[in-house]
């Protein structure tokens, strides 16, 4: 069943979206030469965005806390940036720090992205689901999308976000 409102937003929600992308990985910064070429999540998403928003920012980083912090801050304060979206560090290992990083920080935490995440998985992998802790929220008005590395999660992920990212755009800058 489809809402009036919603509709009615969507038609209102702006086009003109400026995004950032992370990736998190210790190997691929390590191998910085080639790295962005070796980067398939990462390249996915910029694909995927580069369609129909602007790209202001893409790097890779190491799993690092206060790296990702520090990169994040620069890219909403410098450029303007709407949404960030990273792929990397969602996973329960030691080095994954992503979700430890970003809801300390989170404004207004986004639960029902990554209930749909799990969810989604769950119906392709069965129980493997409880491994990703992907999730979403706002800091400093920009919206943020944490989703693992695995290419084949990275296009889950965006399958969910992209058809309604200027709805959700849209109720941010209100």
């Amino acid at each position: 069943m489809k809402s009036k409102s919603m509709e009615e937003h969507r038609k209102q929600s702006p086009s003109n979206i400026k995004i950032g992308v992370i990736t998190l990985s210790d190997s691929k910064y390590k191998d910085n030469l080639q790295s962005k070429q070796t980067d398939i999540s990462g390249k996915i998403i910029i694909d995927a965005v580069e369609n129909k928003y602007e790209l202001v920012s893409y790097i890779i980083i190491p799993d690092d806390s206060k790296l990702l912090l520090s990169h994040v801050i620069n890219i909403i304060e410098n450029q303007k940036t709407d949404v960030i979206i990273t792929t990397g560090g969602t996973g329960i290992g030691s080095r994954d720090i992503t979700i430890e990083t970003f809801k300390p920080i989170f404004d207004k935490e986004l639960m029902g992205f990554g209930e749909i995440f799990r969810y989604e998985t769950y119906k392709e992998l069965g129980t493997g689901a409880l491994l990703t802790r992907a999730t979403a929220g706002v800091y400093k008005k920009t919206l943020i999308f944490s989703l693992p590395g695995s290419p084949n999660a990275v296009k889950l992920g965006l399958k969910i976000i992209l058809p309604d990212l200027s709805h959700l755009v849209k109720h941010l800058k209100e």
